[in-house]
């Protein structure tokens, strides 16, 4: 090093306090962005404006740039003036002309009978033709990333359903005909129901209704006790309702961005009840809420203090048994992570391995990718690191943007407008008794996962060993479900290309948790199967549709079916009361527990 070098560059490492001092000074001025960032994520929604910024300017810059496309848009705005301006004179001569555009599937806006009559026909109709406009105005724009159109388009969405005639009390034929029959009554129970939600949004109370379903009394409910708590899980194990049950135990992974007990809900519809009620022992982790405290736990502390956890604690209840384990949505995808680190020390405990609605890959995430590029994720980590946590009330905005027209503006029309109140029913009491993420784990899952995609690269590290999926030998049983927004079904068959272990995978009905609670006897249910074996091709999503099979009813019943084929053949002596107290497992208390009552 030259003389020059030298004297502008000090050399520290003899200095190991000016070291620190230098270290801390450097944290110092990154808090400064941190709290910056955290200040302006306060008025902007959680939502990064520079990303935004980014996607419409190279939006912006390729349309205005592409005169082709420019042409294409002028002869499609003209070729949909023309088609209204067809549709509203045939509409003069004969009043029922159908419509020239129909709502897309799943909007029902425009479904009553009043959008058929002029001239609300004219409005929903005019609206409908722009929307579709505008689809081609923000899609396949030449040059532009695909990243950017998904959100251009997402934010051209959510402006559209704003200005929607829908929204407006005196352009919808609904509201109309009801402030007719109320004598404008309607209005005075809306703006009471408004002011009543506002008050509870204040004082961070759950939705009207909400409290008719309390955990313990009417919804979680299934008999069992706790057996083991930690810090972060209690493990409840549910009381036998048959004098004999299979040898091997079900141990449950659930996601703990919300409480557990979407997997027992009612008595009517809850799974874990249907699984003791044929003979299952079942276990069941209930996450701990986190707070501000808990800002470092770390994905590993859940899959040490989580999975494995509760896992050791299910093998010293039933000793020399193998464990059936299962996981939903986020506990999914840990407990495939888990399931990949014990394969590659040569850990045999799981007999088999149930992803409910869970990725294992995340190159096509669904509309949550929408919020997960570098410039967001720094947004939602300054959040997380100025609180500690990602708070329950951050989460409901994001999802409720993805589906805007269900969760907001439907509600605006149906409560506000028509003055009316939504019953509230055990998943949507469920749905509001959200959980929070802390700091750390959440930051590593959204980089590591989402937007580096290690783990179907190979690449997520475990105890400094790669946790492959390749390494998994078990039975495999998958689910996804035919509108998930959250986990798309293509997203979660993907795990066909990540595992060369026999797999079953099932395509049902409904949403993301509609599709998971889909109980016996449940009206209009089906689901497709197949079975991938070793040494089968594999198919595309398309093809694997065209050649699954098809079965009426509930995918519980196969699921069912399907463990006790991978069960040991003899039954053995339901045990007498959960837990096994010589092992140092006594009961703690009754089912559901502490960690899900808190708030």
């Amino acid at each position: 090093m030259s003389p020059s070098n030298a004297s502008a560059s000090p050399d520290t490492s003899h200095s190991p306090a000016l070291h620190s001092d230098e270290t801390l000074g450097l944290e110092a001025f990154g808090a400064i962005d941190r709290m910056r960032e955290a200040l302006s994520a306060q008025f902007s929604g959680g939502l990064s404006p520079t990303a935004l910024a980014l996607a419409s300017l190279d939006w912006w810059l390729h349309l205005a740039t592409a005169p082709g496309k420019q042409l294409e848009l002028g002869y499609k705005a003209g070729r949909k003036a023309a088609r209204l301006a067809n549709h509203l004179a045939a509409a003069l001569i004969e009043a029922e002309t159908p419509p020239c555009i129909d709502p897309l599937p799943g909007d029902h806006r425009f479904s009553a009978e009043g959008w058929r009559k002029q001239p609300y026909s004219c409005w929903a109709q005019s609206f409908l033709l722009g929307q579709q406009w505008w689809h081609n105005v923000t899609h396949e724009v030449p040059g532009v990333s695909r990243h950017h159109e998904e959100v251009v388009s997402f934010v051209a969405r959510q402006l559209l359903d704003m200005v929607s005639p829908s929204n407006f009390p005196f352009a919808n034929p609904e509201v109309i005909e009801k402030a007719r029959a109320t004598g404008g009554a309607n209005f005075v129970q809306g703006a009471y129901n408004w002011l009543e939600d506002c008050s509870r949004l204040l004082s961070v109370r759950p939705p009207v209704g909400a409290g008719d379903f309390v955990a313990g009394r009417d919804v979680a409910v299934t008999p069992g006790k706790v057996v083991y708590r930690n810090h972060l899980i209690e493990l409840i194990q549910y009381t036998p309702t048959t004098e004999t049950v299979f040898a091997e135990p079900v141990l449950i992974v659930p996601a703990w961005i919300m409480k557990y007990y979407i997997l027992d809900l009612s008595p009517r519809n809850s799974l874990i009840r249907h699984l003791v009620g044929q003979g299952h022992t079942v276990f069941c982790i209930s996450w701990r809420n986190p707070a501000a405290e808990d800002r470092d736990l770390a994905m590993e502390d859940y899959r040490l203090k989580g999975v494995m956890a509760a896992l050791e604690a299910v093998t010293a209840i039933v000793p020399e048994r193998k464990v059936h384990a299962a996981g939903y949505c986020l506990g999914g995808t840990l407990l495939s992570i888990a399931a990949a680190a014990m394969a590659r020390s040569g850990d045999d405990r799981l007999a088999s391995l149930t992803l409910l609605a869970a990725q294992t890959d995340f190159t096509e995430p669904g509309e949550l990718a929408l919020f997960i590029d570098p410039s967001q994720l720094r947004m939602l980590e300054s959040m997380m690191w100025n609180r500690g946590y990602l708070s329950s009330d951050q989460m409901a905005s994001a999802f409720q943007l993805l589906r805007s027209n269900d969760l907001i503006w439907s509600r605006l029309v149906h409560d506000y407008m028509m003055g009316e109140r939504t019953p509230m029913f055990d998943i949507m009491a469920w749905n509001a008794d959200s959980t929070r993420m802390p700091y750390r784990m959440h930051a590593e899952y959204l980089r590591k996962l989402y937007l580096d995609n290690e783990l179907a690269g190979g690449r997520f590290m475990v105890e400094g060993r790669p946790a492959a999926l390749q390494n998994i030998r078990v039975p495999l049983f998958a689910i996804g479900t035919e509108r998930d927004h959250v986990a798309p079904w293509r997203s979660v068959y993907k795990l066909h290309l990540l595992t060369d272990a026999e797999l079953t995978f099932v395509l049902t009905g409904g949403g993301h948790n509609a599709g998971i609670v889909s109980e016996p006897g449940h009206p209009h249910r089906s689901f497709r199967i197949a079975l991938r074996r070793h040494d089968d091709i594999c198919l595309s999503p398309d093809e694997w549709v065209a050649a699954a099979e098809i079965r009426e009813g509930s995918w519980w019943l196969a699921w069912v079916e399907w463990l006790a084929a991978r069960s040991s053949p003899e039954r053995v002596s339901a045990p007498l009361v959960p837990g096994r107290p010589e092992a140092g497992y006594a009961p703690l208390g009754d089912a559901p527990g502490q960690y899900v009552l808190q708030r």
